[in-house]
């Protein structure tokens, strides 16, 4: 009998504490295979070497102005693209916390 005296506070626990941790885990899972997918710590790091690796006598100020100019809008677009992704979990996670109250407020409305 004791035990389904518990079940609020078990939810509770769960519903605010532990399935946030494991979302926010999650979370960082999957930004750091967005990293490694569209590979921004690498642009970001190879941002003034030469595109291609282009070191002939003529080319190398071309390639690396090229280089800068293409690395410029990838990391543009993955900007954009892990802003949007952490919007989503955002919205998400904050959904997810306001369920409980969102549904006790439907129901007595």
């Amino acid at each position: 009998m004791s035990a389904y005296l518990a079940l609020p506070y078990i939810f509770l626990k769960f519903w605010f504490l532990e399935a946030p941790l494991r979302i926010i885990r999650h979370y960082a899972s999957m930004n750091s295979s967005f990293f490694e997918i569209f590979s921004l710590p690498l642009l970001i790091k190879t941002f003034f070497k030469p595109l291609k690796n282009e070191y002939r006598k003529g080319l190398v100020g071309f390639s690396i102005g090229m280089g800068i100019f293409v690395k410029s809008v990838l990391i543009f677009f993955d900007l954009f693209l892990f802003g949007a992704l952490i919007t989503f979990e955002a919205i998400f996670l904050v959904a997810f916390i306001l369920l409980p109250f969102l549904s006790v407020l439907i129901l007595f409305k």
